[in-house]
């Protein structure tokens, strides 16, 4: 433990979300990437490889000319 208090302590947040109706994982990376999948274990090694895999959104926004 660093020290500092909870409330300093940078955070990493992970979201997974089962859409009603359906077979499908929702997930949404703490950089604010989305994927969906009906594997459970697929959704978490997306999730935990980051970067790979996917860039957070910022630098996807940079490459799309309008």
């Amino acid at each position: 433990m660093s020290g500092r208090p909870l409330s300093e302590t940078p955070r990493e947040i992970y979201r997974i979300a089962w859409l009603p109706g359906t077979d499908v994982l929702h997930g949404t990376c703490h950089c604010g990437r989305e994927h969906n999948s009906q594997d459970p274990i697929e959704m978490w090694e997306w999730m935990l490889a980051h970067p790979q895999g996917h860039q957070p959104q910022a630098d996807q926004a940079q490459g799309i000319s309008s």
